[in-house]
């Protein structure tokens, strides 16, 4: 990506004005190899965090945003506004994570 994407969670973004151009999305699904699986039922018998599956949702929030900001530069927007996630499970062991947003392009 060549151009900057300013992402926000709010709905304005102070001292800009700018002009709604449409909804933007980034999903990505991704899923653990079978050892990670593995080590993972292990973990839900004497409790506590899955390291595995902590990072495979903080990579794909990442992704999830790479390709919100791509998605949003393909509009020739120059920022996104009122970003949020959303993700769900697929079977046992997939996870999706959308970004999503409105893109806007600044007026003043």
């Amino acid at each position: 990506m060549s151009k900057e994407i300013l992402i926000s969670t709010t709905e304005n973004i102070p001292g800009r004005s700018y002009e709604a151009i449409g909804e933007v999305f980034g999903v990505t699904t991704q899923s653990k190899n079978m050892f990670s699986n593995f080590g993972a039922s292990m973990k839900n018998i004497v409790g506590g965090e899955i390291k595995a599956y902590t990072n495979m949702l903080h990579e794909s929030r990442e992704k999830a945003i790479e390709r919100l900001k791509q998605e949003a530069i393909d509009v020739n927007a120059d920022a996104v506004v009122m970003m949020r996630f959303d993700s769900g499970s697929i079977g046992g062991d997939m996870q999706s994570v959308v970004a999503y947003g409105t893109a806007v392009k600044f007026t003043d």
